[in-house]
């Protein structure tokens, strides 16, 4: 791809993203995001608040806002527990040595602010199988567990695969107007789609 083509791009992404907005509110007034008839935080204002966080990431630590890493940082942590030689002359984990960093923190505080969203926004619900779950699939504790745990590690695979999450692609990468990000999240949805029709309507 040639600079001007790039540039283009670029602008063109720009203005869809400055635009959206406007149409979207334009067409139906009663999405405000001061008055979200939903009891819980306004999807509005959390995508502004994301969108400030990652200015701020940026700023501060000069990195982009991901998760994927996190990982791969707690598997090199339980491997120097069990077998430290073996996982410190792995090749990853010779150039990415596994610490505590602030990606580390940042995925512990994500969890932290999901149960404090969860809790004030009236939303917190105790159950180990959902109900739209248990309508297609039955109460199976072992069964939902089962997939939960492979679509992770599926997820997990994918996210090292494409070199970032829906945080390293979907925040950080658009926000820059990464091209390579915007394929990868028109990808996500893709996937997450057609999985969801398999499960749900197939």
């Amino acid at each position: 791809m040639n600079a001007t083509t790039h540039h283009w791009l670029r602008t063109l992404a720009l203005m869809m993203l400055t635009l959206w907005p406007s149409c979207v509110f334009a067409a139906d007034p009663a999405l405000d995001a001061h008055s979200y008839p939903g009891p819980a935080w306004s999807p509005y204002v959390v995508g502004a608040g994301i969108g400030v966080l990652s200015w701020l990431t940026f700023y501060f630590s000069d990195k982009p806002i991901g998760a994927s890493s996190f990982y791969a940082t707690v598997a090199g942590l339980i491997g120097k527990l069990f077998a430290r030689k073996h996982t410190e002359q792995l090749a990853y984990f010779k150039t990415e040595p596994p610490t505590v960093n602030w990606g580390f923190i940042f995925v512990l505080a994500t969890i932290g602010g999901a149960l404090i969203a969860s809790l004030t926004g009236g939303e917190f619900v105790n159950e180990w199988v959902p109900e739209m779950w248990s309508a297609r699939f039955g109460e199976s504790i072992a069964l939902r567990g089962g997939v939960a745990f492979a679509g992770g590690v599926l997820m997990a695979f994918g996210a090292r695969l494409a070199g970032g999450c829906t945080s390293g692609h979907g925040i950080s990468g658009t926000m820059q107007l990464n091209v390579a990000s915007w394929i990868a999240v028109v990808c996500f949805f893709i996937g997450g789609v057609a999985v969801a029709m398999l499960l749900f309507h197939v």
